[in-house]
């Protein structure tokens, strides 16, 4: 499983992260599309989960994460990859 963040900022007064996942099964991605409560939509093979947060845990809102974006970036990105392959398990 690859997750990758394509896209993060503000909308409309919420804090938000876009997350692309490659290398999930058909039956994955179903599963986390059916049984995740945040926004989630499947292209083809690929499956985006959109995250909304307040502005106090929106994770690249600090100054470090504003010198160090690269750094919080990858941290985010293991971080759902972790949660994601823990949920997963819930298939079997």
């Amino acid at each position: 499983m690859i997750v990758k963040i394509s896209d993060y900022g503000k909308i409309d007064e919420k804090y938000f992260v876009e997350y692309r996942v490659y290398g999930l099964s058909a039956e994955q991605m179903n599963f986390v599309n059916e049984n995740l409560d945040d926004e989630t939509v499947i292209f083809d093979e690929e499956l985006m989960i959109k995250l909304y947060f307040s502005s106090e845990l929106y994770p690249f809102q600090s100054d470090v994460a504003k010198l160090r974006l690269d750094d919080f970036i990858a941290r985010e990105e293991i971080e759902m990859n972790i949660f994601l392959s823990s949920f997963l398990e819930d298939m079997l």
